[in-house]
C-alpha cells in the first residue's frame, strides 16, 4: 500500500486540512481528509477494469464546511439520534445539544464530522486521532478516539475504531460515506440492488427514532434478505418509509457487539461493481440519501440530489440509551472501545 499526503485547504477557523491518498497494488485508491476524518473518494474498477470514483464528496474544504449531510465523515460521539437530547447514566441526567428538532443527531451541532483530526501514517495505513473534552456537546468524560483506515490488496477498506474515556460515557462511532457504485456523478442510486443479512429491524416513530419495538422484515418493504433493487419498494404505502421519506432504519445483525459478521451487499448490475460490508457492530443503518438537495455541488460539479448516494452505517442501535433491551453504547471509564468495519469491493 502506497500512501501520499497533500494539503487540502484551510478552514474558516484557519486550521490546515490535509489529504491522504492510499493506493493498493491493484490500483484501487482511497482519498481521506483530516476534516471529519472523512472519505473523500474511492476509486475501484468495474468488470471491464474501468476505475470510477464511487463515493460522494467535495472538491474544497469550504464545500465540506457548508454541507450538513456528514459527507464521508466519522460520526461521534454518538451516531444517529438520541430522543429528547438527554440520557441517564449512573443516576445522573445529561442534556445534550439538540440539533434535530428536540433530538440529538450524530454528535450534536459540532460533532466529530466537523473537527480537524490529527493524522499519522503507519504500517497499517493512516490513523486519525481526536480528543473530545469533557462536556463537549453535553457528554461526560474526556474521550480519546482513533480511527485507522487500511486499504488491503484484497480491495478491502478496513476501518478500525478505538476509544477510551476517563469517565463513564457514551460512544457509538460510524462512518457516513455515501456510496453510488455506478459513480459519484451518476445520479440516482436506487437502481442498485441491496441485500441485508437480517431478519429484524428497529421500528421508528414519526421522527425516525426507534420506539423500542423490534419487528420482523417478513412481508414488508424492509425485507432485503434476498437482493432487490432499492427502488422496488421505497415508495410503498408503508408508515416506516413514509415518515422517513425513504429508508433510514437500523437492521439488527446481532444481539451483542464484538463478533465479525456479514452485514450487507450492494451491487450495481450495470457496471458489475459490488460492495460487501462486514462489521463487529450489532446493527447497520441503511439510509437512502433522502435529504440530499444538490447544494453545494459535489466533485467535478456533480449534482447530488435525493437518493444520489446511500449510506451503510455500522453502529449500535439508535436511541439505545432509552431502551435497555438494546445493546448498550455505554463505555466505562478506562475500558477500551474497539470495533472494526470492512468494506470489500469486488465485481460480479
Amino acid at each position: 500500500m502506497d500512501i501520499k499526503k497533500y494539503p487540502f485547504g484551510i478552514t474558516a477557523k484557519k486550521e490546515a486540512v490535509d489529504r491522504y491518498v492510499l493506493t493498493n497494488q491493484n490500483g484501487c485508491q482511497i482519498e481521506l481528509i483530516t476534516y471529519g476524518a472523512a472519505i473523500k473518494s474511492i476509486f475501484v474498477p468495474d468488470r471491464n477494469h474501468v476505475f470510477t470514483d464511487i463515493a460522494l464528496g467535495f472538491d474544497t474544504i469550504q464545500d465540506y464546511e457548508a454541507h450538513n449531510s456528514y459527507m464521508g465523515a466519522i460520526i461521534g460521539r454518538c451516531a444517529n439520534r438520541i430522543e429528547n437530547s438527554q440520557f441517564l447514566l449512573n443516576g445522573i441526567s445529561y442534556s445534550l445539544s439538540a440539533n434535530d428538532g428536540a433530538n440529538h443527531l450524530h454528535g450534536g451541532h459540532v460533532g466529530f464530522d466537523k473537527k480537524v483530526w490529527t493524522a499519522s501514517i503507519n504500517q497499517d495505513g493512516v490513523t486519525f486521532s481526536l480528543i473530545s473534552p469533557e462536556g463537549e456537546e453535553g457528554y461526560p468524560g474526556t474521550l480519546h478516539t482513533k480511527v485507522t483506515y487500511t486499504l488491503s490488496d484484497e480491495n478491502q477498506l478496513i476501518l478500525r475504531y478505538e476509544a477510551h474515556s476517563n469517565q463513564d460515557t457514551v460512544v457509538n462511532l460510524t462512518n457516513h460515506c455515501y456510496f453510488n457504485l455506478a459513480g459519484h456523478q451518476n445520479g440516482n442510486a436506487l437502481q442498485q440492488t441491496l441485500q441485508i443479512f437480517s431478519d429484524t429491524y428497529t421500528e421508528n416513530n414519526s421522527q425516525c427514532i426507534p420506539t423500542g419495538v423490534i419487528s420482523s422484515v417478513e412481508g414488508t418493504p424492509m425485507d432485503f434478505r434476498t437482493p432487490k433493487p432499492i427502488e422496488k419498494d421505497i415508495n410503498s404505502s408503508f408508515f416506516q418509509l413514509e415518515n422517513c421519506h425513504g429508508y433510514d432504519h437500523n437492521w439488527i445483525l446481532s444481539s451483542f457487539a464484538g463478533e465479525m459478521k456479514k452485514a450487507a451487499i450492494l451491487h450495481d448490475t450495470h457496471s458489475g461493481r459490488a460492495l460487501e460490508v462486514s462489521t463487529t457492530m450489532p446493527g447497520i443503518q441503511f439510509y437512502s440519501g433522502n435529504f440530499l438537495d444538490g447544494k453545494p455541488l459535489g466533485k467535478q460539479g456533480a449534482l447530488y440530489r435525493k437518493h444520489s448516494g446511500i449510506c451503510l452505517e455500522t453502529q449500535f442501535f439508535p436511541n439505545a440509551l432509552c431502551h435497555p433491551s438494546f445493546p448498550s453504547p455505554i463505555l466505562r471509564a478506562n475500558e477500551i472501545y474497539q470495533h472494526t468495519t470492512v468494506f470489500r469491493f469486488f465485481n460480479k
